[in-house]
């Protein structure tokens, strides 16, 4: 009798073990299903929400309108053999004009170049090699131009190059500051006799929204590095305080000069960028960024639509001129900006003609 009611408790013992493991399985079970379930609907609106956001990238991108024809008329354009420089150089192409193409890398360029007269059927596209690494560089660029070009209607400062780190360039100057912005400077101080000879002529400079973000920006600092992300928005923000000086030396003249930031758009300009920085770049680039060819419409906008001459100094965006960025509002601060770059760069007093 003992045996049996011994029995009879383990056998009931292990139907509750088992029972309490199936409940429990059951429960994992269904926590899962729940988890799965939540993890799914999470999913499904980060991915609509990120398609909204895509529709509405496109639906916000300003496009130039403008008809105006170029022919006759000259334009150069900095870093013309990929991205918004190349989408510039050809729709200025389109439009008829002669078309210099300035870049450093000749075989680069020379393929641009065949590109754009191939699509367009425009032969008056050449190639002059620039690198905005070196003021010497600059400096026999702007010679040659002075000595085989009769007019000069458009510059565009469009070269750049973002993600460099803590490097010097050949004159002995932050590395990325030069080529973003005080080879710019120099170049079209340089050119400066050759546009106000050119009725109606326009310089535009490619800048960015980073600027508005440049904060705590020192103009006795400008050439020391502040740091790899620092340094892109404060040359930035110096291309539109060069714009804004620049207009208020134009004034009277028939030359107007403009900044705008072009968006993001997926070019090369962080192609310097490495390890997470880089995957979250091409990430961000390939999922939302705008084509080369969208990004360059506020860059033609600002070299060939009619009547926006009133906006001389202005900065503008998808098309539009915008209200100036606070860090670009300090009274003086272009002014003094421009007399240290000056010194920077090398400029002769002869060849400070505004």
């Amino acid at each position: 009798m003992l045996s049996l009611l011994i029995n009879y408790t383990i056998t009931r013992t292990h139907l509750l073990i088992d029972g309490s493991v199936n409940s429990c399985r059951l429960i994992n079970a269904d926590l899962c299903r729940i988890m799965l379930s939540i993890t799914t609907i999470i999913f499904l609106i980060i991915f609509v929400l990120l398609i909204v956001f895509k529709i509405y990238m496109k639906v916000t991108t300003g496009w130039c309108r403008s008809h105006t024809c170029l022919v006759g008329k000259t334009a150069i354009v900095t870093g013309a053999n990929t991205g918004i420089g190349y989408d510039t150089a050809l729709d200025f192409a389109k439009r008829g004009a002669r078309v210099i193409l300035a870049c450093r890398d000749e075989g680069r360029a020379e393929e641009a170049r065949v590109r754009i007269v191939k699509e367009t059927g425009n032969n008056n596209i050449v190639v002059q090699l620039i690198n905005m690494n070196s003021f010497e560089s600059v400096r026999e660029f702007a010679k040659k131009i002075n000595e085989t070009e009769e007019r000069l209607d458009i510059l565009v400062n469009n070269a750049g190059a973002g993600g460099i780190g803590n490097r010097r360039s050949k004159d002995g100057h932050v590395l990325l500051m030069q080529i973003n912005y005080f080879s710019a400077f120099l170049l079209t101080n340089l050119l400066i006799g050759l546009l106000k000879k050119t009725k109606g002529s326009r310089v535009v400079n490619v800048s960015s929204i980073l600027a508005k973000y440049a904060r705590n920006f020192k103009v006795a600092n400008v050439d020391q590095f502040p740091g790899v992300y620092y340094v892109y928005n404060y040359s930035k923000l110096c291309n539109i305080l060069f714009t804004i000086e620049l207009a208020k030396r134009l004034d009277g003249t028939e030359t107007t000069t403009y900044s705008l930031h072009p968006g993001a758009v997926k070019t090369e300009i962080f192609r310097r960028t490495k390890g997470t920085s880089k995957f979250i770049a091409n990430f961000l680039k390939n999922l939302f960024f705008k084509t080369s060819e969208e990004g360059a419409q506020t860059t033609i906008y600002c070299s060939v639509a009619k009547d926006i001459e009133r906006c001389n100094g202005a900065h503008f965006e998808d098309c539009q001129e915008v209200p100036p960025y606070i860090t670009t509002r300090v009274p003086g601060l272009s002014k003094k900006l421009w007399d240290l770059t000056k010194d920077i760069v090398g400029l002769k007093p002869e060849e400070m003609l505004i």
